[in-house]
């Protein structure tokens, strides 16, 4: 029977178990978090992004979760720069066109600030001068660094990254740097 494990992987860890670049003894890996043997993950997540990380020991499993032929939804919280108008959250609806090609459209919501959200460290910084929202992102396809580059290609910069869910899976009710079996 394979095993399912899901992460919510605070910021600035990397999503691999060892670090060998040489400022290894300096950043946090999974291993920091996790011991538990014969399992990876199932995709990936930025080291500056936060949220739910998939695990497995499955890897029929693992190539299925992280394969964008799927299809599975991938839900984020993003932190944007500016002031989000009915335009840009339009132009994420329809797919924007990035340096490798159009995206597939995208689920986009403005939302109010998350009353439940845990603290990041280092906390994001903030100016007096320049409005931050949030948008809920839905997407059905995984390409490096995509919700940023799509904010960012509608004029609104990502300051803060947290993926919420994949398919039915999500970090509900788990809280960051946590684990638990599906």
């Amino acid at each position: 029977m394979s095993r399912l494990i899901l992460f919510n992987k605070p910021f600035n860890v990397l999503s691999q178990f060892t670090d060998r670049s040489l400022e290894a003894s300096s950043r946090e890996t999974l291993s920091d978090y996790i011991d538990v043997p014969a399992v990876y993950p199932a995709g990936r997540l930025d080291r500056d992004s936060e949220g739910l990380l998939l695990l497995t020991d499955d890897g029929k499993l693992q190539a299925r979760l992280s394969d964008p032929k799927f299809k599975a939804p991938k839900t984020y919280l993003a932190q944007v720069e500016g002031a989000p108008n009915e335009a840009a959250l339009a132009q994420l609806r329809k797919g924007v066109t990035l340096k490798d090609g159009p995206t597939r459209p995208a689920q986009a919501r403005l939302m109010a600030a998350p009353d439940w959200l845990w603290p990041r460290t280092p906390p994001v910084r903030y100016r007096k001068s320049v409005p931050d929202h949030w948008i809920e992102l839905v997407l059905t396809e995984g390409r490096n660094r995509q919700v940023r580059r799509m904010t960012a290609a509608v004029g609104l910069p990502t300051l803060r990254l947290i993926r919420l869910s994949i398919g039915e899976h999500s970090i509900e009710g788990l809280s960051c740097g946590k684990w638990r079996d599906a």
